[in-house]
């Protein structure tokens, strides 16, 4: 049974991303010029902050260092956040982005945007943004109706703590 360098990064490296309290979401090896680059996303539940990022990319430094993991050559760690546009690709994504506005590329063709309101096992409940002066509706999307979702970035928007203030 043959395991990618990726899958073999990621048995090495997920036990200390976990004991940061984090997630390991993705592993990338690309090939620039002579030299490699290993980019590590991580998040959680409630985000990452700069310090717990400094902390786990010295730890996985320190780790990679100790292995012959990435090999002989050179190769530069980098370590991050998914960002603002993440895809939503495990249940956990889901339920980070709640209150979130997604774009939905639907199994059956089409797309949808709508703020997730709510996830269970099963789905999400959603708030479809009315038209032309039609308010908002709800609506109920499982997951295997979902091809695809991608949080969307909302400029303007005012959340909870601006709207009690």
């Amino acid at each position: 049974m043959s395991t990618t360098q990726s899958e073999r990064l990621r048995e090495l490296l997920e036990p200390l991303v976990t004991s940061q309290g984090l997630d390991l979401e993705e592993i990338e090896v690309e090939a620039v010029g002579r030299k490699r680059v290993l980019r590590v996303v991580v998040d959680s539940d409630t985000g990452a902050d700069l310090d717990q990022i400094a902390d786990v990319s010295r730890a996985l430094s320190a780790k990679l260092d100790e292995t012959d993991a990435m090999g002989e050559g050179e190769y530069t760690l980098e370590v991050g956040t998914p960002g603002a546009e993440r895809a939503l690709t495990e249940h956990r994504h889901y339920v980070r982005a709640t209150g979130r506005l997604v774009r939905f590329q639907l199994a059956e063709g089409g797309e949808l945007v709508a703020r997730i309101l709510d996830v269970d096992d099963e789905g999400v409940d959603l708030e479809v943004p009315g038209v032309k002066g039609r308010k908002a509706t709800t609506r109920r999307l499982a997951f295997p109706d979902v091809a695809k979702a991608k949080v969307q970035v909302e400029f303007g928007r005012k959340n909870k703590n601006d709207e009690e203030a």
